[in-house]
């Protein structure tokens, strides 16, 4: 399994946990399968993606047809997902002038939590 930790490695066509800093290149000849390889060797291939957390393709005629990963790297994107949605609206809200100071965010806090006891 090839790891290289860098971190301009994000926008290279690689899979990138944002949790552990690990890249796992993706191999072309083993992580690209014809849909007759995966009705075969269902099995194989799920031991290859739950060992080396690299996605594997899965083509049909010829064309990308479907992406299987294992259920841990897919938590681990849903939720660096999930992260950069929320940063991308927080940033639409600066932009639009939508910020309180933060001491008034953290009285809010304070005062929905004594409110809750």
């Amino acid at each position: 399994m090839d790891k290289r930790e860098s971190p301009d490695a994000f926008y290279r066509t690689e899979f990138h946990t944002i949790f552990d800093q690990e890249v796992y290149y993706m191999h072309i000849t083993s992580d690209i399968k014809p849909v007759t390889y995966l009705k075969a060797k269902a099995a194989a291939l799920l031991d290859q993606i739950n060992d080396t957390h690299r996605p594997v393709i899965i083509t049909q005629n010829g064309e990308p047809r479907a992406v299987l990963q294992d259920p841990k790297s897919y938590e681990e994107m849903r939720n660096a997902l999930g992260l950069l949605k929320m940063l991308t609206i927080g940033e639409d809200d600066i932009r639009k002038g939508n910020v309180k100071p933060q001491e008034e965010v953290f009285n809010d806090l304070e005062n929905r939590l004594k409110k809750r006891s």
